[in-house]
């Protein structure tokens, strides 16, 4: 059995360099609106936060690795029959900086405080029993002009629950960011980047649109700083949408690497922004 399940991660490992460079070659993928998804085959639900803290991050994040079958288009809800377009506001080098899996009261404040520093808004996509814990970091995420989204209550992996199971998943997280943030989510990031037919008509009709990325810091295998660094000015570029993790485990090198990355990135004239929704 342990022979098995070695060979399970080192496959899955494989599978997730694999697709690290087709995920950084472009921003098209990440802007997702109406779309089939691509959704991981193995991950583990997480009981709460002190368990999740707890897990190594390879227990905890799992790359996407194989492409769920295609699905015909179905018609939005009627409040919400306009597509959505992805729009960034400000001119030339603008990209969004994003930050899943919190908020964390170890990593986040850090993460806040340098955004500060610079002036600089982020999008973090946070987890409901992880909200519920630190209402006081989405009220300052508020007060500082950042974007909090949906990411689930308890992070599971949404292709493998019912339409029935993801909803509470959904709601709760947006009930406790009204409450804690001020606003109700506008966006929302699967877990895992896991995403099917039944999780994008329910984001619809709770009033959420999905948004994924297009250049993966890997910061969740704790590669080192250098290499988080290298990473993301590596795959800058107008239009990037980065991820990150503020939560899920040691986020010491993500912390140290934003203090890095940010600076030269504003100082070679990128801009970063949050999103925003205009409808066609």
């Amino acid at each position: 059995m342990k022979d098995q399940l070695l060979t399970r991660r080192r496959a899955l490992l494989a599978g997730a360099a694999a697709l690290g460079a087709a995920g950084a070659a472009g921003t098209a993928g990440a802007l997702f609106s109406g779309s089939s998804g691509t959704p991981a085959r193995s991950a583990a639900p997480v009981a709460g936060p002190q368990a999740r803290s707890a897990l190594k991050p390879s227990a905890y994040r799992l790359r996407l690795l194989a492409g769920d079958a295609a699905q015909p288009a179905e018609p939005l809800p009627t409040r919400v029959r306009h597509a959505p377009i992805l729009r960034m506001s400000g001119l030339g080098n603008t990209m969004l900086l994003t930050f899943d899996d919190g908020p964390n009261p170890d990593y986040t404040p850090h993460i806040l405080d340098t955004l500060a520093r610079y002036d600089v808004r982020a999008t973090f996509f946070v987890c409901g029993e992880m909200a519920d814990w630190n209402r006081d970091l989405l009220a300052r995420m508020a007060d500082e002009g950042h974007v909090v989204g949906n990411h689930t209550w308890t992070h599971p992996l949404l292709t493998k629950l019912s339409p029935r199971e993801i909803r509470p998943e959904l709601e709760r997280t947006s009930d406790i960011i009204e409450k804690a943030y001020g606003e109700r989510p506008l966006w929302f990031r699967a877990p895992y980047g896991a995403w099917n037919r039944a999780t994008f008509r329910l984001n619809a009709e709770l009033g959420m649109e999905p948004l994924a990325w297009s250049v993966d810091s890997l910061d969740w295998t704790t590669p080192g700083t250098s290499t988080i660094v290298r990473r993301v000015e590596h795959g800058a570029a107008p239009g990037v949408v980065v991820l990150s993790h503020d939560a899920g485990g040691d986020r010491s090198q993500t912390v140290q690497a934003l203090r890095t990355y940010l600076p030269r990135l504003l100082d070679d004239g990128y801009h970063f922004t949050v999103p925003r929704r205009e409808y066609a």
